[in-house]
């Protein structure tokens, strides 16, 4: 699977602020996108709906799209994800669940069976957003949502997918906005 925070590429628009982001030309702008939400069909849109008046309307209009989109390209940003714990203690992918990792390798372990049992279950790789879970527990954590979640039927859980990939594109798209007005260096 590609993945845009690996230790080799990172998000290049990091802080740009939202006035250069309104600026950028609509190639450089959608590109921008595409590391958030990693969908053409989506960063596009997006940039096409430019000039935003504040984050706040970018962050609904992103929500908006997300949840028109058809379940076919939700499944197309699926495959986009790395899998959970797949870059273990990753500092620039720290946000992100394939950063989870905890030292003892019977939860790894057990972190691997319950999302190989999630993907044998629903068809698709397990996404969350891990923003905000502590460091030191955050395997045990996703194991614990993964187990609550193997309950739903498919319905339920793909409304929940669309939530959490709401939640890592907001994470995304504050990352590379950075504060109102953005940061004094970026050029």
């Amino acid at each position: 699977m590609v993945w845009l925070f690996d230790d080799v590429s990172v998000l290049l628009h990091q802080g740009i602020g939202l006035g250069a982001f309104n600026e950028l030309p609509e190639k450089k702008a959608v590109h921008a996108l595409y590391e958030c939400c990693n969908s053409v069909i989506l960063a596009r849109d997006l940039a096409r709906g430019r000039p935003y008046a504040d984050h706040n309307a970018l962050y609904r209009r992103a929500d908006a799209l997300l949840f028109s989109l058809s379940e076919t390209s939700i499944d197309d940003i699926l495959q986009a994800y790395p899998h959970v714990g797949a870059r273990p203690r990753s500092t620039k992918s720290a946000a992100e669940h394939c950063s989870v990792w905890d030292e003892r390798p019977e939860v790894m372990a057990e972190l691997t069976t319950v999302v190989e049992d999630y993907a044998e279950r629903f068809g698709y790789d397990f996404v969350m957003h891990v923003g905000g879970l502590a460091p030191d527990n955050n395997a045990e954590s996703v194991i614990a949502a993964v187990r609550d979640r193997m309950h739903h039927d498919p319905e339920t859980e793909r409304k929940i997918v669309r939530n959490e990939l709401a939640r890592i594109n907001r994470s995304r798209l504050e990352r590379m906005l950075g504060p109102e007005g953005g940061y004094d260096n970026w050029a």
